[in-house]
């Protein structure tokens, strides 16, 4: 991906290296509490939800607030996808007469506290809707690129792989901001556990798409190589891939995010089409 002319967003806080941001004494989850994260994921139930439990994530906290720009080209790419995806939703916006408040880009190591509890790398990159921030470790696109299956070059510093995870959780943010985020967890607060995994799951499809728009209006600086890399993320994180991997079996019941035949459709839905109105899973009647 050409991304070093790109414009840097200031929404970005770096603090890794900094201790997490949980001080000498701070809460830390211990292998107990990766397990239980762990646990969550394969019982269907986000993993966002367990850290809020394990930390104080009962809390409305502030938007995180930026510091200091990354010097690292990891870092540096991150910021330049951030400010990309701020252009693109900023302009779509625009058009339909509205403002996009962008969230803020946490890169953390190891853990750092979130409003929704304690960001910790085992639960991968995540959007937190009562602080609007996008936490992301970047270490985690090693074990994407081992553990999982994803691209080769996952870990790469400038590797599409991150674009597409970072443009991911920004869709989230979308999500919030548009009030979809509100709708649907007022009805996964109704339904059976069965029902919210099923919400869950075109919730995490939607921002896959959203992240297929995004892509669409920077796919001039893209290569073949570049997408390929996107749907190959995209079908690692899918929880059939992720299901026989840690289990050895697949259990579509307790799906939260989506098959990878799933996810990689709704990414390449959002690509082909550049249209925020195609990616409406909640209406579709087969995903």
């Amino acid at each position: 991906m050409r991304w070093r002319d790109l414009r840097r967003s200031q929404n970005v806080r770096d603090v890794r290296g900094r201790g997490g941001g949980l001080g000498g004494g701070g809460l830390k989850l211990g292998i107990g509490g990766l397990i239980m994260v762990a646990a969550a994921y394969l019982l269907g139930v986000d993993p966002r939800l367990v850290m809020g439990l394990l930390g104080d994530g009962g809390a409305v906290a502030e938007a995180p607030a930026p510091t200091d720009a990354p010097s690292d080209d990891a870092g540096d790419f991150a910021a330049k996808i951030l400010g990309s995806t701020e252009d693109v939703w900023g302009q779509l916006f625009a058009e339909s007469g509205s403002r996009y408040p962008p969230p803020v880009l946490v890169l953390f190591s190891e853990m750092e506290r979130s409003g929704c509890g304690v960001a910790s790398a085992a639960a991968g990159p995540f959007y937190c809707p009562a602080d609007q921030g996008v936490y992301v470790d970047l270490n985690f696109f090693q074990q994407l690129a081992g553990q999982f299956g994803g691209p080769e070059d996952a870990a790469r510093d400038d590797s599409f792989a991150k674009a597409y995870v970072i443009a991911h959780e920004v869709g989230h943010h979308v999500q919030t901001v548009l009030g979809l985020s509100e709708q649907i967890r007022a009805q996964q607060a109704r339904s059976s556990q069965e029902g919210q995994n099923a919400l869950q799951v075109r919730m995490e499809l939607q921002a896959d798409c959203f992240a297929g728009v995004w892509a669409h209006f920077a796919r001039e600086r893209l290569t073949e190589q570049d997408i390929r890399d996107a749907l190959t993320a995209a079908a690692a994180v899918g929880d059939d891939m992720i299901q026989k991997k840690m289990q050895g079996y697949v259990v579509p019941e307790s799906f939260t995010h989506g098959s990878a035949e799933q996810r990689q459709r709704w990414f390449t839905r959002g690509f082909e089409s550049g249209q925020v109105g195609y990616c409406d899973t909640f209406k579709a009647t087969s995903l």
